[in-house]
C-alpha cells in the first residue's frame, strides 16, 4: 500500500451481507468516477470487510471525518464525490437515523450500535481490505508474532495466554492456554494446530465476517500458536459455504508466504509453519471437534468417545490442538498488549469480549463485540435498538439451535458462560435470536429441534432416534393432538438423550425445548388443553375471523382472496367461510381497517 497521504478515504463495505446488496459494484463505481475526474491522487477508495451494522447495508464509510452512508445505490457515487469527497458537506438521505427519534448521527462511532460495542477481534473489520496484507502490517500486523518468536520462548507464551482467562471461543469455553499446554505436553510428533469455522448455527456469521474482514489475525494467531506448541502444520476448517471467507484466507496465506511469514524459517528463526484449508461440507455436527478431525483426514464426519482427547491423539493420532477461529484471532492482541491488559475486560470467570450475531426481532441487526458481563438487555436495546414495529420483547434465543429461549424476566441476566448456561441456555459460538410477542415458543422450539435432528450424524441411538421422537410429540402439539402427558415425555426424552448421547450435538438439542418448557409453559398448556396458539402462528389451532364493527366493506380481503372464502356486499360487513379458508392470511394482510384477526 502506497504511503501516499490522501485527503479523503472511501472505505466500500465487502461483506458478504454488503455485497448481496451490490457494494462492489459501488466500489466499482468509486474508483471509475474518481479516476474519470482525475480525483484519484486526492482521494483513496478501499474495500474492507464487514463494518457490522448489516441492517444498513450496503455501508459506505468516509473517513477521515468518519461519516457512515447506509444504503447506499450506484446512483449514490456521484453525490457522495460531489458533496463529501469535494465540499465536505453531508448528503442528509444517506445518513444514519436513529429508527426511534429519527435523529441524523453521521459519525459512526456515536451510533448507538458501535457507541456501547469494544472492539478488539474486530478491530480490523470495515477498516482495512482484508485482501492487502500491507493494510493488515501498518495496524500492528505480525508484530505479535515477531515478539512472540524473537522475544518469548513457548512456555512464556503459553503462560501469558493462561494468564490472560481467554476461554475458547467455539462454545465450551474452556481454557485456552491449559488447551495448548496440554497439547505442548502430550507425547507424540508431529503435532498439529486446528482452526475450527465450521460455522453452521441459523443466523450465525461470526466466523465468516472475521474471516472475511481481517483473515491475517486468524494466521498471525495460528502461527503463534504453533510455535508455542512445537507444530508445523496447521489446518483451517471452513465450511464450502463460505467462499468468499475461503477465497481471502487463499490470499492472505498466500501473501504471507511471500512476505515470509508462512513456511520454512519464519522471520530467520528455526520456526517452520505451513497453514492448510479443508472446506466442509455442510454438516453441522463437524463442527464438534473429533467429528471435524474425522472429516480432515477423509473420514465420515462422526464424532468419537473422548477421551483421548484430540491434544493427546487428535489429526491421524498425534497431538492437535484445536480452538474456534475467534480463539486464535484474539492472541496477536494479547501478546502485544498483554494478558493483564486483557484480563481487565470481562468478568471474574470469564476475561475479554464476546461477539454475538445479533439477529430477529430487533431494530439494528448485525455483528456485535461487547465486554462479557454486559447485560442482554443492553446489548438487545442500547445497541441493537430494541423491538422494531412497537412490538414488545419476549425471548431471546442464546447459543444457536443446542441453546436456550431466555425470556423478557432475563433481560438483565449477564453475558457469562456460567450464568447463561444456568438460565437454560448456552453461549455457544455467539449466536443471538431476538424474538416479538407475535413469536408462538411452542413452534420456535420446534424449528430448532428440527434443524438439530436433521443435522445428527445418525451414530448414537439417543440422538438419532430422541430427536425424531421430540419432534413428533411438537408436531402433534402445533397441530392441536397433543395431550398432557406429551409434556413429561419431552422432559424424559431430554434427559436420555443428554446422558446417553455421544456428543454435544445430542446432549444439547433438546435445550430449545426445555428452555420453552420452563419460561412459557403457559402456551404448551394453551395449545394442548384450549387448542389455541397465543401467537397465532400455528395454522391447525387458528382461525380468521372479520369484525364486524370494524369491517367497512370495502371488497379488499374479498377481490384478494384466493379461495373465494369471503362474501359480503359492498359497504356492508363481509363474513369468512371457514370451510374453504386456506388461513393463508391475505385478508388480514390487506385489510386497512384492521377488522381481520386470528383466534
Amino acid at each position: 500500500m502506497s504511503h501516499k497521504v490522501y485527503e479523503k478515504t472511501v472505505l466500500c463495505c465487502g461483506g458478504t451481507g454488503c455485497i448481496a446488496g451490490g457494494s462492489e459494484s459501488i466500489y466499482f463505481s468509486f474508483l471509475n468516477e474518481i479516476k474519470r475526474r482525475s480525483l484519484d491522487k486526492k482521494f483513496r477508495i478501499s474495500i474492507t470487510g464487514c463494518h457490522g451494522l448489516c441492517e444498513m447495508g450496503p455501508i459506505v464509510v468516509v473517513q477521515p471525518e468518519g461519516i457512515l452512508y447506509c444504503h447506499t445505490l450506484i446512483e449514490d457515487v456521484p453525490e457522495i464525490i460531489d458533496k463529501t469527497l469535494i465540499k465536505s458537506d453531508l448528503v442528509e438521505h444517506l445518513v444514519y437515523k436513529n429508527p426511534k427519534t429519527l435523529e441524523i448521527i453521521p459519525k459512526y462511532k456515536d451510533i448507538p450500535f458501535y457507541k456501547y460495542q469494544k472492539r478488539i477481534l474486530l478491530r480490523n473489520c470495515g477498516v482495512i481490505n482484508p485482501e492487502n496484507i500491507k493494510e493488515y502490517i501498518k495496524r500492528e500486523g505480525y508484530s505479535a508474532l515477531r515478539k512472540a518468536i524473537l522475544d518469548m520462548s513457548p512456555l512464556q507464551i503459553i503462560n501469558e495466554i493462561k494468564k490472560s482467562g481467554l476461554r475458547g471461543r467455539g462454545g465450551a469455553g474452556f481454557p485456552t492456554g491449559l488447551k495448548w499446554e496440554f497439547t505442548k505436553k502430550a507425547n507424540g510428533e508431529p503435532k498439529y494446530i486446528v482452526g475450527n469455522a465450521d460455522e453452521g448455527d441459523p443466523g450465525a456469521f461470526m466466523d465468516r465476517s472475521l474471516i472475511e474482514g481481517d483473515p491475517h489475525s486468524l494466521l498471525e494467531g495460528m502461527l503463534i500458536a504453533g510455535y508455542s506448541i512445537g507444530a508445523k502444520e496447521g489446518y483451517i476448517y471452513c465450511r464450502a459455504e463460505y467462499p468468499l471467507a475461503i477465497k481471502r484466507l487463499k490470499i492472505a496465506i498466500k501473501q504471507a508466504k511471500e512476505a515470509g511469514l508462512i513456511g520454512k524459517n519464519i522471520l530467520g528463526s528455526n520456526f517452520s509453519f505451513d497453514i492448510k484449508i479443508k472446506q466442509g461440507a455442510g454438516a453441522f455436527v463437524c463442527g464438534e471437534e473429533t467429528a471435524l478431525l474425522a472429516s480432515i483426514e477423509g473420514r465420515r464426519g462422526e464424532p468419537r468417545p473422548r477421551p483421548p482427547f484430540p491434544a493427546n491423539s487428535g489429526l491421524w493420532g498425534k497431538p492437535t490442538n484445536i480452538n474456534n477461529v475467534k480463539s486464535y484471532s484474539y492472541i496477536p492482541q494479547i501478546i502485544l498488549n498483554g494478558a493483564d491488559w486483557f484480563s481487565s475486560i470481562g468478568t471474574e470467570r470469564s476475561k475479554g469480549t464476546m461477539v454475538f450475531a445479533l439477529t430477529g426481532k430487533v431494530v439494528s441487526t448485525g455483528l456485535v463485540e461487547v465486554p462479557i458481563g454486559m447485560s442482554i438487555r443492553e446489548l438487545v436495546f442500547d445497541i441493537g435498538g430494541g423491538v422494531p414495529l412497537g412490538k414488545n420483547f419476549k425471548a431471546v434465543q442464546i447459543g444457536g439451535p443446542l441453546g436456550g429461549c431466555l425470556p423478557a424476566e432475563k433481560l438483565d441476566l449477564p453475558i457469562d458462560y456460567e450464568p447463561i448456561i444456568e438460565a437454560g441456555a448456552i453461549m455457544g459460538s455467539g449466536g443471538m435470536i431476538v424474538v416479538d410477542n407475535e413469536t408462538c415458543m411452542v413452534e420456535f422450539a420446534k424449528y430448532f429441534l428440527q434443524f438439530a435432528s436433521d443435522e445428527s450424524c445418525g451414530q448414537c441411538v439417543p440422538c438419532r432416534l430422541g430427536g425424531e421422537r421430540m419432534l413428533e410429540i411438537l408436531t402433534r402439539i402445533t397441530d392441536g393432538e397433543g395431550k398432557l402427558e406429551d409434556l413429561k415425555k419431552l422432559e424424559k426424552l431430554s434427559r436420555v438423550m443428554n446422558q446417553g448421547s455421544l456428543c454435544a450435538l445430542g446432549q444439547l438439542t433438546p435445550n430449545p425445548v426445555l428452555s420453552t418448557l420452563r419460561y412459557f409453559k403457559d402456551e404448551y398448556i394453551a395449545h394442548i388443553v384450549d387448542k389455541r396458539c397465543p401467537a397465532g402462528e400455528c395454522e391447525a389451532l387458528i382461525t380468521y375471523h372479520i369484525d364486524e364493527k370494524k369491517c367497512t366493506g370495502c371488497t379488499r380481503c374479498l377481490r384478494k382472496c384466493p379461495q373465494n372464502a369471503i362474501s359480503g356486499e359492498k359497504k356492508k360487513p363481509h363474513k369468512i367461510d371457514k370451510r374453504l379458508c386456506i388461513k393463508c392470511g391475505v385478508c388480514k394482510d390487506v385489510c386497512k381497517f384492521d377488522a381481520v384477526y386470528i383466534m
